[in-house]
């Protein structure tokens, strides 16, 4: 029983930290007290600690205490031991890599394949797909392979920004780029704009917050998803 909710950032333009997202991350988290925070993505243990202070403040003040697995003496106990679990953003690549390096991977899968709460943010969202070919992150680190979660049969590009007519910039856009990716992986992509969340909950899934998304699937035109899309049809695989 999937119980998911997957942000495409933590800060939109003109609101604090987890500020617009957070009624959602109320009721996803309702009836649980303590939450398992996984600052990885961030690289240094001095930024670990600060990103887990932010992260606590605001946690405490929705009325959930949160525990930074970095705190903990065992990792993967603290995996197992955890009631939910929040995966922070950053760096797509330094974060998988630790989830191998630190053999979280699978454990983090089951848990939530069998219904523990995960919420993800950016990065924490990348992971949640089947893979990390479509994060807009710099590959500052070499992770064993790009193979990720896979709690959804299709990846995610958080940040999603729409090609834009007017402008002068001649490189490519998120649009080519997830066109490429398509070229040699045949999965489905959403690209979630700032503002908008995606809920999956057992064999539904929706899409939730502000500014919806597209779907892209290879050898299809994109197709625009509004703020409260249903795409549950993706879950099939």
């Amino acid at each position: 029983m999937r119980d998911i909710l997957l942000l495409s950032t933590s800060t939109v333009h003109g609101s604090r930290y987890l500020e617009y997202c957070e009624a959602e991350i109320g009721t996803f988290l309702h009836g649980r007290e303590t939450v398992l925070f996984i600052p990885y993505a961030r690289p240094g243990g001095a930024l670990h600690a600060d990103y887990t202070k932010r992260t606590r403040q605001r946690f405490e003040a929705m009325g959930f205490r949160l525990d930074g697995i970095h705190e903990a003496p065992d990792p993967v106990s603290a995996v197992r031991q955890a009631k939910a679990i929040f995966v922070g953003g950053g760096n797509t690549f330094v974060l998988l890599r630790e989830f191998y390096r630190k053999e979280l991977l699978p454990l983090i899968r089951q848990r939530a394949v069998d219904g523990m709460p995960y919420l993800g943010s950016s990065a924490g969202s990348n992971v949640a797909g089947l893979s990390i070919g479509t994060t807009n992150d710099m590959p500052v680190v070499h992770p064993p392979r790009f193979e990720a979660l896979g709690l959804i049969p299709f990846n995610v590009n958080p940040h999603y920004l729409d090609p834009d007519p007017g402008s002068t910039h001649m490189g490519e856009t998120r649009e080519t780029r997830i066109r490429e990716f398509h070229h040699f992986n045949p999965q489905p992509v959403i690209g979630l704009r700032e503002g908008s969340m995606m809920r999956v909950q057992g064999d539904r899934a929706w899409l939730a917050g502000q500014s919806g998304g597209i779907l892209f699937r290879s050898g299809s035109e994109p197709q625009e998803l509004e703020a409260d899309a249903d795409v549950s049809f993706l879950l099939a695989g």
